[in-house]
């Protein structure tokens, strides 16, 4: 198969609903990250995005549509959801309401929700109202890697296992959406983005933060612990460990290997004289390099070193478990070095 990565134009709309309407996967871009879409009604074409993916099958997808798709006919809404819809969407929030079984089961993972989201970028909508149906999707990367920031990521995963990817230059927002469950009288945030607690909270009274149970079937996507991580070997530290880090980079340094940090832009002014990737100073720079540093690190680190930001709340929730879940549980420590 021979993957086009094509500009919105009407043609390429035209042939991008044509995959869909044969079950094919699509894949497109947000202003979080590029989505693997397929048609959420179709049983096959849902089930060929987890196979494409080496995704498990007990974790739920998303289903996009456009800003004037008629949610109530797929999910039931409770009243508190109008306020969150109208403050926030179009845009990375993704909301999880009581299914109404209009899709495939595959979407949910069996579970009786469906998480629904209203992207902002132009392409996505220009895509989703062309086909005019829910399109099931997750993040354009294989599963646990990096996740995609740019139509050439994306490639790099899939060259020659879609037909089409639908470029909309590089995705601004840079970490997948909030995911927030409205099945409760409460919503509560089951993976942290740009939409953060206080913002949900600001509008509607209250927000909690669900704390998933261990050995727990994921309620939605990004609750797995290994998770957005770099094929080169990494090792973690926080902003207290500074020195530890540094240890570590001239450990690997000194075997032969290339080091590079990736680190909030204050600890490149403190240490200038080391390979890194800078993150930026601001929690928006952070969320919008995040993955295309870690894609960099990858290919460029023999051990990419990540050290914890210093900001705490608001959306650097979001960025730190990010990294977190980059970095995995298999951080070298002090210990290692």
């Amino acid at each position: 198969m021979k993957t086009q990565i094509l500009s919105v134009t009407p043609q390429s709309l035209a042939y991008a609903k044509e995959l869909i309407e044969a079950g094919e996967v699509v894949a497109f871009h947000t202003e979080t990250v590029y989505g693997l879409g397929a048609d959420a009604r179709n049983d096959a074409a849902v089930q060929k995005i987890f196979a494409l993916k080496g995704r498990p099958a007990d974790n739920p997808l998303i289903a996009h549509v456009h800003a004037g798709f008629d949610i109530t006919a797929l999910v039931e809404t409770p009243a508190y959801t109008v306020r969150l819809r109208e403050k926030f969407l179009p845009g990375p929030l993704t909301m999880v309401y009581p299914s109404k079984g209009r899709v495939s089961r595959f979407v949910s993972s069996g579970l009786p929700t469906l998480s629904l989201r209203v992207p902002s970028s132009p392409v996505a909508q220009a895509f989703l109202r062309t086909v005019d149906i829910p399109i099931a999707a997750p993040s354009a990367n294989r599963s646990k890697h990096v996740s995609p920031v740019t139509a050439q990521h994306v490639a790099d995963d899939f060259d020659g296992d879609i037909p089409l990817i639908l470029d909309g230059g590089p995705c601004t927002g840079g970490i997948e959406s909030t995911v927030l469950d409205c099945t409760g009288d409460v919503p509560s945030i089951l993976r942290a983005g740009l939409v953060t607690r206080e913002m949900i909270a600001a509008e509607v009274g209250a927000c909690e933060v669900y704390v998933p149970h261990e050995g727990e079937k994921p309620k939605s996507p990004g609750m797995a612990y290994k998770h957005y991580a770099p094929s080169c070997r990494t090792a973690f530290f926080t902003a207290r460990e500074a020195e530890q880090a540094i240890r570590c980079y001239l450990t690997e340094q000194g075997r032969g290997g290339t080091p590079y940090f990736l680190c909030e832009h204050s600890f490149l002014t403190e240490h200038p004289e080391y390979r890194a990737l800078d993150l930026g100073e601001t929690p928006w720079e952070m969320a919008a390099r995040l993955y295309a540093h870690l894609r960099t690190g990858e290919r460029c680190a023999t051990l990419l070193i990540g050290i914890e930001p210093k900001q705490d709340g608001g959306v650097m929730d979001g960025i730190k478990n990010r990294l977190l879940r980059a970095f995995g549980r298999s951080e070298i420590r002090e210990k290692d070095v």
